[in-house]
């Protein structure tokens, strides 16, 4: 699979969470490369202005590359406070890759139950990915329309015990991303998901300090996929405007490959139900889109 021209992405301004390092870093070193501008958003401070910093001293003229802000995407306001710096800096937003996430600790069924401990994955893997993809789409509304990745996982197909609790967010951001195919033709909006395989990342190394724990030793031994393979999958569903609501794994050590949705039962369908589908699919674009103009309006009051 080979990236489209390069020149999608000059002038761009793109949204990344979690980009202070990892996949996130490398992301916006690839889209700065290429001529966009980026808003970076972490809690990680110091490594997000280390980042930043970074991609500025590569700017021409003196000009910024890159801004951060400290953002926690399970609060609105921060995730509002990303996205109104970068229109207020750069001008707008055209792209947001929502990379932040955490993963849990092998043993995680027996730890201590604890409303806290318990809420704090999904909360930032899930939630986050649903406010943010939420004030994204009316920024890149207000601009034109947009392209949103979200950072998902081959563990959104299936995944092993010990990472229960990660296998399930990342089930939910792929059904989210499946279930947003409408906002293309509501607001030009595409949303896509990117779903690697473990890659060389604090994540990955995290996981593998677990070594009490028989899950820590086994993904030491597991193939990883290359972290520039991964950046080209995500930069392959941000450029290609034919890439909407789709589901792009990397795979080791360097295979992207398309995973589709199981197909639709036929218990499910008979001819009146499947005539009333179509008609379902008019009356709720011509009904959501109604529905923008109110939302946009309060978007530009905060």
């Amino acid at each position: 699979m080979t990236l489209k021209e390069d020149n999608y992405f000059i002038k761009k301004v793109a949204v990344i969470t979690g980009g202070s390092r990892g996949i996130g870093r490398a992301v916006a070193e690839a889209l700065v490369a290429r001529g966009s501008k980026v808003v970076i958003g972490d809690v990680l401070d110091g490594a997000g202005q280390e980042t930043v910093n970074e991609l500025n001293a590569k700017a021409n003229d003196g000009e910024k590359n890159a801004i951060y802000v400290h953002t926690d995407v399970t609060v609105y306001k921060d995730v509002i406070t990303l996205f109104k710096s970068a229109e207020s800096e750069f001008g707008g937003v055209d792209i947001a890759f929502l990379n932040a996430g955490v993963i849990n600790k092998p043993d995680f069924m027996f730890t201590p139950l604890e409303d806290e401990a318990d809420d704090f994955l999904p909360d930032i893997n899930f939630t986050g990915v649903v406010k943010c993809t939420r004030v994204a789409a009316l920024a890149m509304a207000r601009r034109g329309g947009g392209v949103i990745t979200i950072t998902a996982s081959c563990a959104g197909f299936g995944g092993p015990f010990a990472l229960s609790v990660y296998n399930a967010s990342k089930h939910a951001m792929i059904g989210w991303t499946r279930s947003l195919g409408m906002l293309k033709d509501i607001c030009n909006v595409r949303v896509n998901a990117v779903c690697p395989h473990w890659v060389e990342t604090d994540m990955r190394h995290k996981i593998t300090g677990y070594q009490v724990d028989p899950y820590g030793p086994f993904v030491q031994e597991s193939p990883t996929v290359k972290i520039d393979t991964v950046v080209k999958a995500v930069l392959t569903l941000m450029e290609d405007p034919n890439r909407n609501s789709e589901t792009l794994m990397a795979l080791p050590p360097d295979v992207i490959r398309a995973q589709p949705p199981i197909p639709a039962f036929p218990e499910q369908s008979n001819p009146a139900y499947d005539k009333r589908a179509v008609q379902y699919e008019k009356d709720a674009l011509e009904y959501y889109k109604s529905l923008l103009d109110p939302a946009l309006k309060r978007y530009e009051q905060l």
